[in-house]
């Protein structure tokens, strides 16, 4: 069964600690590449695993679109009013792209060696139960009382009364369960948003009953099926093997695209921390399952026709929907703020652009996403300039108010500024580090004549560091000082001068990159 629910792709990577950057480089892959989903799994009592939900919140704070989740948390080890209020937490600071999934547990040993208490199976949904009632009260999703500024839930193995709930998130968080036992099953229809199970444990000829038990459950609680979205974490080797994921990108679009027509899962995860593999799978399997959905869907709709057939990127059946590129480079007015800048702009390479191309939408889709990742760099650069200008007002109006309160008020906003500038400059050298050892990379072999292009945006890109570097050497000046008096406004002088300097090149830089790769994304994808 088909619940028609909208397709999302995601990666299920490992919090290794022994790899740490090159997991928060897969994240911004992920993001770079249009995935919509992030998780790694969260077992605390595991000597080489980071924490998971300090890792969500520094891929959070790396990436831009992507939503990020613990596949699943491991509720034994984390109690549901700290879980609740970290998450929420996270879905604030990351502007709602925070979401739960959620476990029973497993391993006791190791829960019980890591301070858990050992549950029977039927204490674990128990307990389970208790949790959701008290995490979705803290985010003030009671059923009964949305919003609700208290949160009582009395239970044998969780209780609070009369907390206060909070904070809420910006958007709806949902919970995912990781159900396989018929009961888990029944209790994932009355009260999660979706079901996450694994290959592996519930392989695709497992699904149908499971699904079956989910939709009875939904209709006796007065939900529907529609109302429990389908995921599936899932395992693959691309190759020219018979088996499910065990082929060629087609033979993966094929297989999840018939999951989807027929037991209804939606939402695909998979496992593996290769950014090769990542790439084949955004790049090749996610657009090609959509249009397969998307075809037979509208046939069904349509009252019948033959079967949808397979439509991969790059055949001609993918170019029925062929449009010229609607997607545009942002213009540069020419504004500069900085007296000189350290290139000359004028000799720029440039390529001929193509006259009468046209893209399907899911080749739109990819220079459509470099525009709005540039565009988010845009605006958080904006936002920066405003709290230094803030940060500058306030130091000349309290330049001569010696109190204490002052001072440390003065103290804490250069404290602020620097966090922002730090964390801005990092989401900038991320970005243009992804660029350099995958985008770049990729399109210097699928289009040769675009080498003169791409060795200049390096260039720009080592500028830029250079630039950024003022910004942090400005920084280290501004937190020695109070804040006011000559020390103090030279360094936010300092500060301002570097910024402008950084408006100047980058802004340059995204739109001059714009003019140039647009078409050729389109053409050749992000790798």
């Amino acid at each position: 069964m088909d619940y028609g629910h909208e397709l999302r792709f995601g990666v299920f990577a490992s919090p290794d600690a022994s790899r740490a950057h090159a997991t928060l480089e897969l994240a911004q892959l992920a993001d770079v590449l249009g995935l919509d989903l992030f998780t790694v799994q969260d077992h605390p009592y595991n000597a080489k695993h980071l924490d998971t939900s300090t890792l969500l919140t520094s891929v959070a704070a790396r990436t831009n679109a992507i939503h990020v989740a613990a596949n699943v948390a491991n509720l034994p080890l984390r109690p549901p009013v700290g879980l609740a209020k970290q998450v929420a937490t996270l879905d604030v600071l990351s502007g709602g792209r925070a979401e739960l999934g959620l476990g029973t547990g497993a391993f006791w040993d190791a829960i019980v060696a890591a301070g858990g208490e050992r549950r029977s199976p039927k204490e674990a949904v128990d307990a389970l139960v208790e949790a959701i009632r008290i995490i979705r009260g803290v985010w003030g999703q009671h059923p009964d009382d949305p919003g609700a500024r208290s949160v009582t839930v009395r239970g044998e193995h969780y209780s609070v009364t009369g907390m206060h709930a909070g904070p809420f998130p910006v958007h709806p968080v949902e919970i995912w369960l990781g159900a396989y036992r018929p009961r888990m099953l029944r209790v994932t229809a009355r009260l999660a948003d979706g079901w996450l199970p694994s290959m592996g444990y519930a392989d695709p000829d497992a699904l149908t009953g499971m699904n079956a038990v989910i939709d009875e459950s939904a209709d006796r609680a007065g939900r529907g099926p529609r109302a429990i979205r389908r995921m599936y974490n899932v395992f693959g080797q691309f190759g020219t093997g018979r088996g499910f994921l065990r082929g060629t990108a087609d033979d993966w679009a094929e297989q999840l695209a018939e999951l989807t027509l027929t037991e209804g899962m939606s939402t695909y995860v998979l496992g593996t921390d290769d950014p090769d593999v990542l790439r084949r799978y955004a790049v090749e399997v996610a657009p090609a399952v959509r249009d397969l959905v998307e075809s037979e869907r509208a046939r069904r709709a349509g009252g019948g026709g033959p079967p949808a057939v397979p439509v991969v990127p790059d055949v001609p059946t993918a170019r029925a929907d062929a449009a010229p590129l609607t997607v545009r480079a942002t213009p540069d007015d020419g504004t500069r703020l900085s007296a000189s800048l350290p290139w000359r702009e004028d000799d720029r390479p440039i390529t001929a652009k193509p006259e009468h191309a046209a893209y399907s939408p899911a080749e739109a889709a990819v220079p459509q996403h470099l525009v709005d990742v540039h565009d988010h760099l845009r605006a958080e650069l904006a936002q920066l300039r405003d709290i230094v200008g803030q940060v500058r007002r306030g130091a000349l109006s309290t330049g001569a108010a010696r109190s204490v309160l002052n001072t440390m008020a003065m103290r804490q906003n250069n404290w602020t500024l620097g966090a922002y500038c730090e964390t801005y400059c990092r989401l900038v050298t991320g970005h243009h580090t992804l660029e350099d050892r995958s985008i770049f990379t990729h399109l210097r072999g699928a289009q040769p004549d675009l080498g003169p292009v791409i060795d200049r945006l390096e260039e720009e890109h080592h500028v830029i560091a250079d630039v950024l570097e003022q910004v942090d050497d400005a920084l280290v000046g501004l937190v020695g000082t109070d804040g006011y008096g000559q020390t103090g406004k030279g360094a936010l002088e300092e500060i301002q001068r570097a910024l402008d300097l950084l408006t100047d090149t980058l802004l340059s830089h995204l739109a001059y990159e714009e003019r140039e790769l647009l078409h050729p994304l389109a053409r050749h994808g992000f790798g």
